[in-house]
């Protein structure tokens, strides 16, 4: 389960906690002054109900990762799904982490991580001067970038989106990396056209 799944039941609380995650996150790590770290959570959570309303998945059951695998040996194109992240790497253990989280956490994580590459582009394009196609490629082997593995209307290949369900384990992986051997883990991902690409070459040796 997600990090407030097991504690929290109802919207008000989830949400509270979020906050009291989050927050913090944003003054420390974004160097965002108190008012602007909690206005910044807000407008983030407002735009991940918005999504979650929009996609239908608001009020998915909290138990949905487990429904998800009960369903996959008899639902033909659930299975296709699924097929496309395990070719990925991604376990049974994965998807019931993230399916098994209150949407609100999914949400989130999501809206974070847009904000991460996106403040980093502004830096590289209003700051640093770089043109917006070199600044879209830094972004892109600075962070992971996940979605729907097969879509490839921006990247193609290795490149392509990774599945949501290995957030953790490759959040795992970069905070072990970075502190036992940093240089050489930046090398490798200079060497490789993308974060995801760095990413899927490690799956696939059984590292993450």
């Amino acid at each position: 389960m997600g990090i407030f799944s097991k504690l929290f039941g109802s919207s008000s609380d989830i949400e509270k906690q979020l906050e009291e995650h989050y927050v913090p996150i944003f003054k420390t790590m974004m160097n965002m002054p108190p008012s602007q770290a909690k206005s910044t959570f807000r407008h983030l959570l407002k735009q991940g109900k918005e999504a979650a309303l929009e996609q239908g998945t608001l009020n998915l059951p909290q138990n949905f990762g487990d429904i998800l695998l009960e369903r996959e040996s008899h639902d033909e194109k659930l299975k296709a799904v699924l097929a496309k992240k395990r070719a990925d790497g991604v376990r049974d253990e994965d998807i019931r982490w993230w399916g098994n989280m209150y949407e609100l956490e999914r949400q989130m994580m999501i809206q974070v991580d847009t904000l991460s590459r996106f403040a980093l582009f502004l830096k590289l394009t209003k700051e640093d001067g770089f043109s917006e196609d070199e600044a879209t490629r830094k972004v892109r082997k600075s962070f992971p970038m996940f979605g729907v593995p097969d879509d490839t209307s921006e990247t193609t290949d290795e490149d392509r989106p990774l599945p949501y369900e290995l957030k953790d384990r490759i959040n795992i992986y970069i905070e072990k990396m970075s502190q036992t051997n940093s240089e050489q883990f930046k090398k490798e991902i200079e060497r490789s056209s993308t974060f995801n690409a760095f990413i899927r070459k490690e799956v696939k040796k059984g590292n993450i």
